[in-house]
């Protein structure tokens, strides 16, 4: 396995194509999404990033009128997923590590898995509030920060495991990522408070940090020149997804808290179906790229979605 800031190092400059994908839901399997990570092989991606999904929590009512909380979790999958990537393409997988749905334990069982397997990459997060409730609570002996959690890979990389203090155990070798927010987190107060959580994290041993998306390239490279003032020097990686249909204009800045150009709206507000929309999508994330390339982005990181004939034609005008 080689780290993430190994291959941006050995890039040395030339912008690198990845990817995020994402579990298939139980009872699928894996065909469909290899059958999709396939064709984007052709751009040699060094890495490809694996979503992990926390718990969700469904209501049914009972005969007796009451209501019973099941728990379930819909997209499984993810270590697997990282091995079958490894061994069929022969690229470093970097699963997603989460604070929400899991206690300290269970993420230190979850990090020894990767580390057995030779998965050296992870990319560390709080994690989204379990549905359907919108407010984030960690588990009982979990993590509420993303900072925390980054603290604990990197206490393994020193060979500190939990409830082992006196006994001699070999280090992991983690290179960790982090999320970022070029328009901040929504959570957060203001844009000091987010820069200062971010921080929190690098200070705690993060090598590198891969952003939010976002469609207007301004937002990323304000967000870096901060990062570089506040003494943050790892790499930052732009986090793009094209759009793909007109109702995107409503449910993107809504889901992620983004801003979306006036430009790009136009042009989406124009197009007859969602065809013609995808186009526009494609045609504006091919500038992104190329303006972020100019700019000196290390890598050209795309959330997939499960989809690959989008990412394709980008890929092929940039790469």
């Amino acid at each position: 396995m080689t780290k993430i800031t190994e291959h941006i190092k050995a890039a040395n400059g030339k912008p690198i194509f990845s990817i995020e994908v994402i579990p298939p839901i139980k009872g699928d399997n894996l065909k469909s999404l290899l059958d999709n990570i396939e064709p984007l092989m052709e751009f040699k991606p060094p890495f490809i990033d694996v979503t992990y999904h926390r718990e969700e929590y469904i209501e049914r009512p009972l005969p007796d009128g009451t209501i019973q909380k099941i728990v379930t979790r819909k997209r499984p999958g993810t270590v697997g997923i990282c091995s079958a990537i490894m061994h069929r393409f022969g690229v470093d997988p970097v699963p997603h590590v989460l604070c929400g749905g899991f206690s300290r334990e269970e993420t230190e069982d979850f990090l020894i898995d990767l580390h057995y397997l030779g998965i050296d990459n992870a990319l560390v997060l709080r994690g989204d509030p379990a549905k359907p409730f919108s407010t984030f609570k960690a588990k009982e002996n979990g993590y509420s920060y993303a900072s925390e959690l980054v603290e604990q890979v990197a206490n393994m990389n020193k060979g500190i495991y939990l409830h082992e203090e006196d006994t001699a155990l070999a280090p992991s070798n983690f290179c960790i990522g982090v999320a970022a927010y070029p328009e901040k987190h929504f959570e957060a107060v203001d844009h000091d408070i987010d820069f200062q959580y971010l921080k929190q994290k690098i200070d705690k041993g993060a090598d590198y940090i891969v952003t939010q998306m976002f469609f207007d390239n301004a937002k990323y490279l304000s967000f870096v020149e901060r990062c570089r003032q506040e003494g943050i020097t790892v790499p930052i990686i732009p986090g793009l997804k094209p759009l793909s249909t007109r109702k995107h204009l409503q449910i993107l800045p809504k889901l992620f808290h983004l801003h979306m150009p006036e430009d790009l709206v136009r042009a989406v507000e124009a197009c007859e179906n969602d065809q013609q929309a995808r186009q526009v999508g494609v045609e504006w994330c091919i500038q992104q790229c190329r303006e972020l390339i100019e700019a000196g982005a290390p890598v050209m990181h795309f959330y997939t979605m499960g989809k690959s004939d989008n990412i394709m034609k980008i890929a092929r005008e940039v790469f």
